[in-house]
C-alpha cells in the first residue's frame, strides 16, 4: 500500500540513553527511538568501559583569519550556521563531539573529533541490519593455482604466508535483545570492530540535519559539497612508517601488515590477500581487488598466445610472396593519386607498411580471434565462480536483497512510503513510472553527448584528409611520403585530446541526472551512473577504432569518381591495409591512456601530497610538535571512490577482446599495466588515501553485465573485421581458385584506372579494389562478398555456441559453496523448528536465538 508522507518539522533522531540505567532490565544498554527534539534531553551513560571510546570519525574545516570582512562573509557566517546546527545534532542523536584546533597567523584548521557510545553502537547497528559473529571457525580461503601447483608438487612462488589472518564467522543480524549469544558481546571495546564502527557514523552523519529536511538540508555530503567542511573521514590504524622487509611481525598493525605484504612493489608475484584487505577496507574494495587479480591472472594465457601469434608474423613477413613482390618488383605499380593535388606514386615506396601490415594480418590471426572470444566467455563465467565463493565466505550474498538500506538522499526526497515486501518494513518510495520518465529523459542528454562525440570523430577525419594533402605536398621526400600515416598519427593524438576533455565534462553531467533519477539504494545508484558514463565513453574512445575497422576506404570511389564529404575526398587505407592502421590507433589510445593514467596516478598523488604536507609543516612551524593522528591523515588525499578504476580496466578489456584480431600484442600491453596497477592502487589506498568508509556489497555490480556485453559485442566484431579489414579471405580465395602460393596476388588485387581517367592524364594506373575497366564492381568482388557474409555467421555462430556449452559446463556457484548453503539452510531450519517447540512448550519468549524473523538464510559464513 502507497502512503503520502506528510511534511515534517526539523527533528533529530535521539538515542533514550536513560534505558541504560541499572533496573531497566538490561545490563548493556538498550536503545530506543526518542521523541522531538528538544523534549528529551539525553542522560550520561553508565555503562561502557571507563576508557574512552576510540575515535570513530573527524570532521575538518578550515578558517581564513586574515579577510574577515571579505564579500563571501555572509557564506561564512551562514556555514558557521549550518556547522553549529549540525553538531548539536549530532550530540542529540548521542554522539561524544570533541574539538581541536590548529591555528598559525593566516590559518586556523578545526578538527572534530567523533566518538560513538556503546549504547549508540548497538541501537544504529540494529537499525542498519548489520551482521555480526555468532561462531568462529578457520579460514576457508584457496586459490585454484595454489591447489593444482600443490598437487603437481610444483613449488608455488606465488605463496606467502600473511601475518594475522583474520578468520571466518558464522554470522547474522545483530539484535540487541539477543546480544550475548554474539561472539565477543562481554568486551564492549572490541566487540564492534573499526570497520563496523565507521560504517554506524557515516550512516549518522549522512541522516542528520542541519536545516530543513525537505530542502535537503541533511548529510555530510551536503555540507561537503556546500564548502561547510573540507573533509570527514575515518582514522587509519595507526601510521604508515615504513616497515623493514626482515622485520617480526609481532606487533604490526593491520595498515601495516597491508604495506608489508601487499602494497610493496616486490610483491608484484604474490597473490593478494583478499581477506586482510576486506578486513580494513570492507567487501567493495576488496572485491574490485579480487576482481583486478583475476583479471590480471587470465591475460597471462592471452599475452602469450598474442605474443606467439606476433613472431609468427614476423617470421610471415620475410617468406610471404605477395609482400616479396611488391617489395622487389623493379616495375613497380604506378598507383592513381591519393588526392586531388598529389602525384602518381609507386606501390613498391609503400614496402615498409605492407611489412609492418603483415605482422598482423595472416591466418595466425583468425586462431587468436577465436582464441580470444572463447577466451572472454571462459573468464566471465570463472569469474562467477570466483565471486559466488567470496560472495559466500564475506557473507553478502543477499547484501542487495535484504540488507541495503534506501539512500538518505532517497528516503529525504521521496514523496510516499510502502510496505518492502522482502524485509515487511515500511520505507519510502517512488513511483517507477516517474522513475522511467525521468531515465528517458536523461537518455535524451546522452544521445545530444554522443552526437557531440560523432561531430568530433567528423572533424577529425577531415582533419585526416586535410592534413594527408598538407603534407603531401612537402618539399620534403620523407614528408611526402609518409602524408597519410603523419596524417593518421597526428589525427590519432588529437582525437586521445577529444577523448580526455569530453570524458571530465560527461561525468559531471551523469552525476546531476543521476541523482534526479531517484535511485532508491546506492547500489542501484551507482549501477544508473556508471552504465551512463560507460555508455559515453565506449563512444568516446571507441568511436575512431570503429571508423577505422569498418568504414575508412570503403566509400571511396574510384578514379575519375572519387566520393566526398564536405568537399573533402574521402579518405582510403594505406598501402599496408586498414588494419595496420587500426593496430596504430589502438597502440596510441591503449597504451597512450594507460601511460598518462599511471603518470598521473603516481605523479598527482605524490605532488598533492608533498604540497599538503608543506601547507601543514609551514602552519606547525615552531611548535615542535608531531602531528595528531587526524592531522596526519587530514594530509592525505580524499579517496575518490572505484569508479574511474573500474572504467579504466573495463576500457581495456574492451580493447583486448572487440579488436584483439588488429592487434595480438593487446592482451600482453594490458598485462604488463595490471601488474603496475594492482601495486599502484594498493599503495594509493594504504599509504597516500584517507581511509575510506568501509562498504558492502555482494558483486562488483553492473560492470559484470557490460563486461558481458562486450564480449558478445568482440564476437561480431572480430568476424567482421577478418572478414572485410584483413586481406585473409581474399588470399584464401586466390589460394583455391587460381595459384597455391599466392604468385600474382599483388596484381589480383589491383584494379586498372577508367580509360577516361587515364585519357585526361596520359596515363594510366592502378588502385585497390575489385572492379572493372570501366568503375563497376567485378563478379569477384560480389564472390568475396558472399564469402565474407558466409564467413560472419559461421564464425559468429562457432564461437557463440561453444560459448553457450562452456556456460552450461561450467557452474556459476561451484559445487562445494552450493552444499555448505544446502548445509547452513538445513541447520538453519532445524533449530527455528527445535525453538518453535521449546516456545511452545514453556509457553514464554526464547531469548538463546539470535533472531528468528531472519528465516532460514540467517546464518551465512
Amino acid at each position: 500500500m502507497l502512503r503520502k508522507r506528510a511534511r515534517e518539522e526539523d527533528n533529530a533522531v535521539l538515542i533514550d540513553m536513560a534505558s541504560l540505567e541499572p533496573g531497566n532490565g538490561s545490563s548493556y544498554g538498550s536503545t530506543a527511538h526518542a521523541a522531538e527534539a528538544g523534549k528529551q534531553q539525553v542522560a550520561p551513560s553508565r555503562v561502557g568501559s571507563p576508557a574512552q571510546p576510540p575515535i570513530d570519525f573527524v570532521l575538518v574545516w578550515e578558517e581564513d583569519l586574515r579577510n574577515q570582512e571579505s564579500p563571501s562573509q555572509d557564506k561564512t557566517d551562514t556555514h558557521e550556521i549550518w556547522r553549529e546546527t549540525f553538531l548539536e545534532n549530532l550530540r542529540l542523536a548521542g554522539l561524544n563531539v570533541d574539538q581541536h584546533d590548529v591555528q598559525d597567523k593566516a590559518t586556523a584548521v578545526h578538527y572534530v573529533l567523533l566518538r560513538a557510545p556503546w549504547a549508540v553502537l548497538c541501537y544504529y547497528a540494529e537499525d542498519l541490519r548489520l551482521k555480526l559473529p555468532l561462531q568462529e571457525f578457520p579460514n576457508q580461503a584457496s586459490n585454484w593455482s595454489a591447489t593444482l601447483l600443490e598437487w603437481l608438487g610444483i613449488p608455488n612462488i606465488l605463496l606467502e604466508q600473511v601475518p594475522d589472518t583474520p578468520p571466518e564467522y558464522y554470522s547474522c543480524q545483530f539484535k540487541a535483545s539477543k546480544l550475548r549469544w554474539f561472539l565477543g558481546s562481554g568486551n564492549q571495546d572490541t566487540f564492534f570492530t573499526s570497520t563496523k564502527r565507521h560504517q554506524i557514523l557515516f550512516e549518522i552523519l549522512a541522516k542528520t540535519q542541519y536545516g530543513h529536511e525537505k530542502k535537503c538540508f541533511f548529510g555530510i555530503d551536503q555540507l561537503l559539497a556546500e564548502g561547510a567542511f573540507s573533509a570527514a573521514f575515518p582514522l587509519h590504524d595507526g601510521p604508515i612508517s615504513a616497515v623493514p622487509e626482515n622485520s617480526q611481525v609481532l606487533g604490526l598493525t593491520q595498515r601495516q601488515v597491508l604495506l608489508q605484504y601487499w602494497a610493496r612493489w616486490s610483491k608484484w608475484c604474490k597473490y593478494q590477500p583478499l581477506d586482510h584487505v576486506r578486513r580494513y577496507f570492507g567487501e567493495k574494495v576488496a572485491l574490485y581487488f579480487a576482481w583486478l587479480g583475476f583479471y590480471t591472472g587470465w591475460l597471462l594465457p592471452a599475452a602469450v598466445v598474442g605474443t606467439v601469434v606476433f613472431l609468427v608474423g614476423c617470421f610471415l613477413v620475410f617468406s610471404d610472396v605477395p609482400t616479396q613482390e611488391l617489395c622487389h618488383n623493379s616495375d613497380g605499380f604506378d598507383m592513381c593519386p591519393l588526392c586531388p593535388d598529389c602525384s602518381f606514386w609507386l606501390l613498391s615506396s609503400a614496402c615498409a607498411l605492407a611489412q609492418a601490415g603483415r605482422l598482423f594480418d595472416h591466418g595466425g590471426t583468425v586462431f587468436f580471434s577465436l582464441f580470444m572470444a572463447l577466451w572472454a566467455v571462459l573468464f566471465l563465467e570463472y569469474w562467477k565462480r570466483k565471486n559466488a565463493t567470496l560472495a559466500y565466505r564475506w557473507d553478502c550474498s543477499d547484501y542487495e536483497d535484504i540488507e541495503e538500506r534506501p539512500r538518505p538522499q532517497f528516503a529525504a526526497r521521496a514523496p510516499m512510503t510502502a510496505l518492502n515486501p522482502i524485509t515487511g518494513e515500511d520505507e519510502p518510495y517512488f513511483p517507477e513510472k516517474r522513475r522511467v520518465h525521468r531515465m528517458l529523459a536523461g537518455s535524451v542528454v546522452l544521445l545530444m553527448m554522443v552526437a557531440v562525440v560523432i561531430m568530433c570523430l567528423v572533424s577529425i577525419i577531415l582533419y585526416r584528409a586535410i592534413m594527408a594533402v598538407v603534407v603531401s605536398k612537402s618539399e620534403n621526400a620523407f614528408l611526402s611520403a609518409w602524408a597519410p600515416r603523419i596524417a593518421s598519427l597526428t589525427g590519432s593524438v588529437v582525437n586521445l585530446v577529444f577523448i580526455v576533455i569530453l570524458s571530465k565534462v560527461y561525468v559531471v553531467l551523469a552525476q546531476v541526472l543521476t541523482r534526479w533519477e531517484m535511485h532508491r539504494t546506492q547500489t542501484a545508484f551507482e549501477d544508473a551512473f556508471t552504465l551512463k558514463v560507460f555508455i559515453f565513453q565506449f563512444v568516446n574512445f571507441y568511436a575512431s577504432p570503429v571508423y577505422i575497422a569498418f568504414f575508412k576506404g570503403r566509400f571511396v570511389g574510384y578514379p575519375g569518381n572519387y566520393h566526398t564529404l564536405f568537399g573533402v575526398r574521402n579518405e582510403e587505407c594505406a598501402a599496408g591495409g586498414c588494419l595496420i592502421e587500426l593496430a596504430q590507433e589502438l597502440l596510441v589510445i591503449m597504451v597512450g591512456k594507460q601511460v598518462i593514467n599511471n603518470v598521473q596516478e603516481v605523479l598527482v598523488p605524490k605532488l598533492r601530497g608533498c604540497w599538503q604536507k608543506w601547507y601543514s609543516r609551514r602552519r606547525k612551524a615552531g611548535t615542535g610538535t608531531h602531528p595528531a593522528p587526524w592531522e596526519a591523515d587530514y594530509q592525505l588525499l580524499p579517496c575518490e571512490g572505484l569508479f574511474h578504476e573500474y572504467l579504466e580496466m573495463v576500457l581495456q578489456f574492451g580493447f583486448v577482446t572487440i579488436f584483439v584480431a588488429a592487434c595480438p600484442l593487446a592482451p600482453l600491453f594490458a598485462l604488463l599495466n595490471n601488474w603496475v596497477e594492482i601495486r599502484l592502487d594498493a599503495r594509493k589506498f594504504v599509504c597516500e588515501y584517507r581511509r575510506p568508509v568501509a562498504e558492502r556489497a555482494q558483486d562488483i555490480g553492473i560492470w559484470f553485465h557490460i563486461l558481458a556485453g562486450l564480449t558478445h559485442l568482440a564476437v561480431i566484431s572480430n568476424a567482421f573485421l577478418l572478414a572485410f579489414s584483413s586481406d585473409f579471405l581474399p588470399r584464401a580465395y586466390y589460394r583455391w581458385t587460381r595459384a597455391p602460393d599466392l604468385r600474382g596476388f599483388l596484381n589480383f588485387t589491383l584494379a586498372r584506372a577508367p580509360s577516361t581517367f587515364a585519357a585526361a592524364h596520359n596515363r594510366t594506373c592502378r588502385y585497390r579494389a575489385f572492379r572493372d575497366d570501366d568503375g563497376h564492381y567485378s563478379q569477384t568482388y560480389w564472390t568475396l562478398l558472399a564469402i565474407r557474409l558466409a564467413f560472419v555467421i559461421v564464425f559468429e555462430h562457432v564461437v557463440f555456441s561453444i560459448g553457450r556449452l562452456l556456460d552450461l559446463l561450467v557452474p556459476d556457484i561451484p559445487e562445494s559453496v552450493e552444499i555448505k548453503v544446502k548445509r547452513e539452510y538445513y541447520l538453519a531450519k532445524q533449530a527455528l523448528a527445535e525453538n518453535e517447540a521449546l516456545l511452545g512448550a514453556s509457553g514464554v519468549k526464547d531469548d538463546r536465538l539470535p533472531s528468528s524473523e531472519s528465516g532460514p538464510s540467517s546464518l551465512g559464513s
